[in-house]
């Protein structure tokens, strides 16, 4: 195991500096130039002496490689600069934006996997039956319909019953009951695609395991059904849910950028798109980095614990 995490671990840190250095390049490839943004507004209001020095003063006069080993040595302390267009550092920004990102990702996941495994488990059960109908129109419709537009079915909706949620953001900590008011329905648009993806998973897993000769022996011990299926059957079948669950997190995560927006939480995603249209390029680089810092470490935890409940997976 030791030498499984060693591994593990080692590809860690070269995949970290693998995605600075495409997101530093292809910041810097896209069409268009901060100073102009920062300056013009729109018109041509400035001087070309004040343009070079505001190409000087944001470094961007420096050759490439400077600029890059300037920015990822401030980004091993924390510090990943100045915003263009906010003018402050870019970590007072988005400290109070994190978490509200990974609170919706969290929530979304949650939802996901409480609605979708027993759902999965069900159709498994009782396959070919009415709920087995059912329970796949449902998980098909989930991974049919795109997240944005069920998220601006779902805004709808609220409109005409009348719940939508106090626009004022509100965090965990101060207001946990108005902050669940605004999150849960943006949480349950953002896990509706994932809650179809997983109980797919899942009524699949079980329906394999259920056929294994150790179930069978199971049964043949007289234990009772739900003996043999949860105590023995649903631990296997969680398995293949939990090797999927890192890229799941990652398309929630990536998914918070449309979510964010269309029901105005301010988390990272709804900055991101902001910063996107200011060419605000060192607040999205720190996006997409601590972004893939998240997706990455989740992955890392999901590849340990596989090879924890799986030894099988350490030797291969």
């Amino acid at each position: 195991m030791r030498q499984y995490i060693i591994k593990r671990v080692g590809l860690f840190i070269p995949t970290i500096i693998l995605i600075t250095i495409i997101v530093f390049v292809v910041m810097r490839l896209i069409p268009g130039d901060v100073c102009l943004a920062i300056l013009s507004d729109g018109e041509a209001t400035f001087t070309q002496e004040e343009l070079i020095d505001c190409r000087i003063e944001l470094d961007l006069d420096k050759p490439l490689v400077n600029q890059y080993f300037d920015w990822i040595g401030g980004v091993v302390q924390g510090d990943f600069g100045n915003s263009y267009w906010f003018k402050a550092p870019v970590m007072e920004e988005l400290a109070d934006r994190i978490p509200v990102t990974v609170e919706l990702t969290i929530m979304a996941m949650l939802i996901s996997v409480v609605v979708a495994v027993p759902l999965g488990i069900v159709s498994a059960l009782r396959p070919e039956s009415p709920l087995d109908y059912a329970a796949r129109v449902f998980t098909m419709t989930g991974i049919a319909m795109p997240t944005f537009l069920i998220a601006i079915l779902l805004l709808l909706l609220l409109v005409h019953v009348g719940g939508l949620a106090p626009l004022n953001y509100a965090h965990l900590w101060d207001d946990p009951l108005v902050n669940l008011h605004q999150m849960i329905w943006p949480a349950l648009a953002l896990g509706f695609y994932e809650m179809g993806f997983v109980a797919r998973v899942t009524r699949s897993a079980m329906m394999e395991i259920i056929r294994e000769d150790y179930m069978r022996t199971a049964r043949s011990k007289g234990l009772s059904e739900n003996s043999v299926v949860y105590g023995h059957g649903l631990k296997n079948a969680l398995l293949p849910v939990l090797t999927t669950s890192g890229w799941i997190f990652a398309r929630l995560f990536g998914g918070t950028v449309i979510i964010e927006t269309i029901f105005l939480v301010p988390g990272m995603g709804r900055i991101l798109i902001e910063s996107i249209f200011q060419r605000d390029y060192t607040m999205i680089q720190a996006v997409i980095v601590i972004a893939a810092l998240f997706i990455v470490s989740i992955n890392l935890v999901v590849d340990l614990l596989y090879g924890w409940l799986d030894p099988r997976i350490r030797y291969a």
